[in-house]
């Protein structure tokens, strides 16, 4: 408990999903749940990212120059998480 609330420990959560079952309050969410809040996230964080670009390194083409690297930032990403299912899905086929 911290502060009146609970709070799970992450480094010790195995991801059983238990807590998301018994949790009266519907106040643990499964990951899938949170997908669309860090998509906002992130969109919102590139946006952020985009203005500071164009004002403090001066223009329009700065400010294109941002979203381009966040977007190699993301499929940088993206392409870790699909070579990681890739060989958890073999881990899966030996077992």
């Amino acid at each position: 408990m911290k502060d009146k609330e609970a709070e799970i420990d992450m480094d010790g959560c195995i991801r059983c999903g238990i807590c998301h079952d018994i949790c009266p309050q519907d106040a643990v969410k499964h990951d899938r749940a949170k997908i669309p809040e860090h998509i906002n996230f992130n969109v919102e964080t590139t946006k952020k990212y985009m203005e500071l670009c164009e004002q403090y390194l001066g223009n329009e083409q700065e400010k294109m120059k941002c979203l381009n690297r966040m977007m190699k930032h993301f499929n940088s990403q993206k392409v870790i998480a699909e070579k990681t299912l890739e060989i958890l899905e073999k881990l899966r086929e030996m077992n």
